[in-house]
């Protein structure tokens, strides 16, 4: 289902496909919503296809249609994130905060086309609405090697292991987290899943380093880094954090990757903000 983005979600290749399974309900995101609510409550399990900032505009049906009634739902959120050009008006910065605040939703947050793959699997097997976010424009570029699987909810992976911190990241920034882990010696873990999240192996971390950074291509404000402040706080652990987003203003036109240096998310901006929480 699409609200009238089937080219800008690639839909147009699925519909050219399978033209009895795709649908186009126009620029109505309330009425998609609606719409893959009562295709989930008659059993079948839709895809909604939607850019991150037109979400906003199906928010009441997200939480009153789906989440309330726990139907399956699968969100693919497209344009997530910093989206260059096409400015402020575009850029999917908040739907991590709208949606990790409803019962039963799990959220994913894929670092490259593999992961992407195999968390829309997960998502369709999973019994509940979910939703996975990437952004606008093309991947890292690797090749898919295997046919997608599901993925453990909740399950972390750690890339690397170093000293004093540790780097957590979220989504499709994971070039710049590797440069910057390599470069400052850093543990760096990919967390896939903003909700539910890998709990142990925070606490793990805190137990081995001085210092938890998160990363995300999000609003600091309710984003994943709050989500990890949020359990660190209820589980009275002492430590400390560094979170690195979307800065409290309208990012302007611009490229995507001068809108990321702007914000401190490439990869010296991330170098600079750790380096400066390290030094005493």
């Amino acid at each position: 289902v699409t609200a009238a983005m089937p080219d800008g979600t690639g839909l147009n290749l699925f519909d050219a496909r399978y033209p009895s399974r795709c649908f186009d309900v126009g620029i109505a995101e309330q009425h998609g919503v609606t719409f893959s609510a009562g295709l989930a409550a008659g059993g079948m399990k839709p895809f909604c296809a939607i850019y991150s900032t037109f979400l906003q505009r199906g928010y009441d049906q997200v939480v009153h249609d789906v989440a309330l009634q726990n139907l399956p739902v699968r969100f693919a959120i497209d344009r997530a994130g910093l989206v260059g050009a096409d400015g402020a008006t575009h850029a999917g910065i908040f739907d991590i905060s709208i949606l990790r605040c409803l019962p039963g939703m799990i959220i994913m947050t894929p670092s490259d086309e593999q992961e992407l793959y195999d968390m829309l699997t997960t998502g369709y097997l999973y019994p509940g609405p979910a939703a996975v976010r990437y952004p606008r424009g093309g991947g890292s570029g690797i090749d898919i090697q295997r046919r997608p699987r599901k993925l453990t909810l909740g399950r972390s992976q750690t890339l690397r292991t170093g000293n004093k911190a540790a780097l957590l990241n979220f989504g499709t920034l994971l070039p710049a987290a590797q440069q910057a882990a390599e470069t400052l010696d850093l543990t760096l873990v990919d967390m896939r899943f903003v909700k539910p999240l890998d709990t142990a192996v925070i606490e793990t971390l805190c137990d081995e380093h001085d210092l938890l950074i998160t990363l995300e291509d999000h609003a600091l404000q309710g984003g994943a880094g709050s989500a990890v402040g949020e359990y660190l706080h209820q589980s009275n652990i002492q430590t400390s954090l560094l979170q690195l987003g979307i800065p409290d203003y309208w990012v302007d036109h611009a490229t995507r990757s001068e809108q990321l240096a702007e914000c401190g998310l490439d990869a010296a901006g991330i170098i600079n903000a750790i380096q400066s929480r390290l030094e005493p």
